[in-house]
């Protein structure tokens, strides 16, 4: 894998390799999921020791959203870069887009845009929190709205608290454990439909506590909503404390991973409905459907205008 840096972004390039590949015959969204983080880890580090002072590693704290826009092909070349848009006093925003490339014939096309925070930790005592180097912004208003941005994850990450009861916490080479709970989500919705299913997207990946060294992990993943066309799955990382650890098991990560179904053709399929009976599989569906309007009424915001003719 190679790098080239610049003041504010970097570039990370890969082909994609057999080994790469899910049953459809297209790269793992784990994979994707894995290089995303690796392009915000090396920038937020990097622009967290630009200052003279105590040196850190920023951590992955929060994946906001990644958005599949369109399957990658092995074989080709993949092209991560990442950007940083935000900073605050403890946190950086990292916004990462995924491009491919057919290296036989120069056609590139954008897969991926995901969105990412990172908290930076001192190499001394990891359970200390540094300051972050502010940034310059190239306009008043991109500051403005990167602290909009900020806010709104700040809320969303007490929501996030008061579902699951676990304050947000920042994790160390956290890609290993979101390939894994990719994997997870890809069975849950492979055995609803039964046919070849890819990742849409991946609603806010939250670290609750540290996974130890030492510790035995168990991912679950539950269906929660359909629509039509898509479904969302929600998935659980929980870690066992093995080995001279007193503690009981506890909650280490949650995510919301959406799948689509598709044809051989690699055309989208309608989704078997899920069928909802006790009280809180219906609460479940319909904080699901909530999820799934606001995010489609986003989409349909985001939209350019149609030209009259």
């Amino acid at each position: 894998m190679s790098a080239r840096a610049g003041p504010a972004a970097i570039q990370l390039s890969r082909i994609m390799r057999p080994d790469d590949a899910n049953n459809a015959g297209n790269v793992h969204g784990g994979t994707i999921l894995k290089m995303i983080e690796e392009a915000g880890a090396i920038i937020s580090t990097r622009h967290c020791n630009s200052q003279a002072g105590e040196h850190c590693m920023a951590v992955l704290a929060r994946v906001e959203r990644t958005d599949f826009l369109s399957p990658m092909c092995i074989g080709e070349v993949a092209h991560v870069s990442a950007e940083i848009t935000y900073t605050s006093k403890h946190s950086v925003e990292v916004q990462v887009n995924v491009l491919s490339e057919n290296i036989l014939t120069g056609v590139k096309r954008v897969t991926n845009r995901a969105t990412l925070w990172y908290v930076p930790l001192s190499l001394k005592n990891v359970d200390k929190v540094l300051e972050v180097p502010p940034i310059q912004y190239a306009s008043k208003e991109l500051e403005e709205e990167g602290k909009k941005r900020y806010e709104e994850q700040k809320l969303e990450r007490l929501v996030t608290k008061e579902r699951n009861g676990h304050i947000i916490f920042p994790v160390i080479n956290p890609g290993v454990t979101m390939k894994l709970m990719d994997e997870v989500a890809g069975i849950v919705a492979a055995r609803h439909c039964k046919t070849n299913i890819v990742t849409a997207s991946v609603d806010a990946i939250n670290f609750h506590e540290k996974i130890k060294k030492g510790c035995v992990i168990t991912i679950s993943g539950r269906m929660t909503f359909t629509s039509n066309k898509s479904m969302e799955i929600e998935v659980f990382v929980d870690a066992d404390p093995f080995v001279d650890e007193p503690k009981e098991r506890y909650r280490a990560a949650s995510a919301f991973f959406t799948y689509v179904s598709l044809s051989k053709e690699g055309k989208t399929l309608p989704v078997p409905q899920l069928v909802v009976e006790t009280e809180e599989e219906k609460q479940r569906f319909e904080e699901g459907k909530g999820r799934y309007l606001q995010m489609k009424a986003k989409r349909q915001a985001q939209m350019p205008p149609l030209t009259q003719q």
